[in-house]
């Protein structure tokens, strides 16, 4: 069986590159095994509308391929053109969706060619978009996107770095206390049969982390004494900023590169570490909660997804970076072909990168294997009055956004003077210099310690957004140190 490829695109402007991207799939030795394309141009006249030609053609497709360039096409149907009626038609039916743009000046294109792009460019897309300047670009980058497809379709040989032999590598290059740990949690989490007097090799064997006999990169990862002699990849560099920007010096940088159970546990508690954990009175009682701001449940999951779905053929590592407004984690890797941001948000099946490690990570609890804990995220976002995590794609990388709460701050009421500069200035002053700015206006002789209590940043952020306020002539200070004032200037 061949894979239908729908080729998309205004035939007036982009005539000769709809050919030539035909005759190229056709003339490859490779993709012509696997991939047949259909033309428009191509059919013999019919008495049916062209409309329901192509519409029909592309829910027969398994490939929508897209070629915009400066127009947008003849209006067809509800003030859309045949290019774009065809992509909404493909993104409906959750085909595998390839768009190239030609060209990077995006101001030249007709109104409605940009609102298409934005549209497609949307994250909320999860589609593959390039851009190219010359045939031989665009027959590479297709090229790629198609090798890719027949990888992730398990038609060409993909390296599966977790099912590979980790060479060099020997039992004794193994934690056992962490090999049994697993067992123990295992038999409870999930009821996984444990025979303790089973060796070390019988186990693995029935962990399925051999390969003809030999330790696989799966084994070294989950429970290595030592992974980065074999992995120097394998690694979570967490990070936490001052502000919202990546902006050095960092206020703390962490590196953690043990085991992959290891590597998740740290990761979660440095970021919960970050987080601000609010004292909550609770009516009738003495008692207080500290709910986190973000809950636990969602944190832990987008760092062990990042974990278990990176890319390990990249040298590229997972970073965790918390910025005063967000939490963002990265992993190098793309998501699956059969899966879209869109589909992350609704029940779906689970397509691990890493198999034998989310088996493995499925059977000591850290997630769910139905594919359901992005929609977990979800409602337990909803449920604490958060935004709901934004979800990113491209072909080299998946991050997660997760928001913060912003606390409300104690002793001020909102002034106007602040509320319409903050407005007229919300572009420039970062969250920190806002709230600095209703401390002064609630207290003017409030001290720099006393502000850093209150937003719950260190000392060292207070100077630095002060000075930035100062030199934008917002604020300055009046008197001596000790018993001089705040005065904000700028109205």
């Amino acid at each position: 069986m061949k894979y239908k490829i729908f080729i998309s695109g205004v035939q007036k402007e982009l005539k000769k590159e709809r050919r030539k991207v035909k005759e190229f799939i056709e003339s490859s030795s490779l993709l012509k095994e696997y991939f047949v394309s259909f033309l428009f141009e191509d059919l013999p006249a019919k008495t049916q509308s062209p409309k329901n030609v192509y519409i029909d053609e592309v829910k027969n497709c398994d490939i929508y391929l897209g070629l915009l360039d400066n127009e947008y096409g003849l209006i067809v149907q509800n003030n859309l053109s045949a290019t774009e009626l065809e992509y909404n038609q493909a993104r409906k039916d959750e085909k595998e969706v390839f768009v190239y743009i030609k060209g990077t000046d995006d101001a030249k294109r007709n109104d409605k060619i940009k609102k298409f792009i934005s549209k497609i460019k949307s994250s909320d897309s999860g589609h593959c978009y390039k851009r190219f300047n010359s045939m031989q670009e665009l027959e590479s980058q297709i090229h790629d996107s198609l090798i890719e497809f027949l990888r992730d379709e398990g038609i060409v040989g993909r390296s599966e770095f977790d099912k590979a032999i980790c060479k060099g590598s020997k039992v004794s290059d193994l934690d056992e206390n962490k090999i049994h740990w697993l067992l123990q949690l295992a038999k409870e989490k999930r009821s996984f049969p444990v025979d303790k007097l089973s060796s070390i090799k019988n186990t693995l064997v029935h962990l399925n982390l051999l390969k003809d006999k030999k330790l696989t990169n799966a084994a070294i990862c989950l429970f290595g004494k030592n992974v980065k002699k074999f992995h120097l990849q394998s690694e979570v560099k967490c990070i936490q900023f001052y502000e919202t920007e990546i902006e050095k010096p960092f206020l703390s940088y962490k590196i953690f590169s043990g085991n992959l159970f290891d590597q998740i546990d740290q990761s979660v508690s440095f970021v919960i570490s970050c987080l601000r954990m609010p004292v909550i009175q609770q009516k009738g009682t003495a008692k207080v909660k500290r709910p986190l701001e973000i809950p636990e449940f969602v944190i832990q999951e987008a760092i062990v997804n990042a974990i278990a779905h990176r890319d390990y053929n990249s040298n590229g590592a997972v970073q965790v970076m918390v910025f005063n407004n967000r939490i963002e984690i990265w992993n190098p890797g793309k998501l699956s072909s059969r899966l879209t941001i869109d589909r992350l948000k609704k029940p779906h099946t689970s397509y691990p990168n890493n198999p034998l490690i989310a088996e493995i990570l499925y059977l000591a609890d850290y997630i769910q294997k139905a594919g359901s804990g992005t929609l977990e995220m979800i409602k337990q976002c909803r449920a604490n009055k958060l935004p709901e995590p934004v979800f990113n794609a491209d072909k080299r990388e998946f991050k997660v956004v997760l928001k913060r709460k912003i606390p409300k701050l104690k002793n001020t009421q909102k002034n106007g003077l602040v509320e319409g500069l903050a407005e007229r200035l919300v572009e420039e002053l970062a969250e920190s210099q806002i709230r600095i700015l209703h401390l002064i206006s609630a207290d003017p002789k409030i001290s720099k310690k006393d502000m850093s209590n209150e937003i719950g940043i260190s000392t060292t952020a207070i100077d630095k957004n002060i000075s930035s306020l100062k030199k934008r002539r917002i604020i300055r200070r009046v008197g001596s140190d000790k018993g001089g004032r705040w005065e904000i200037i700028r109205k």
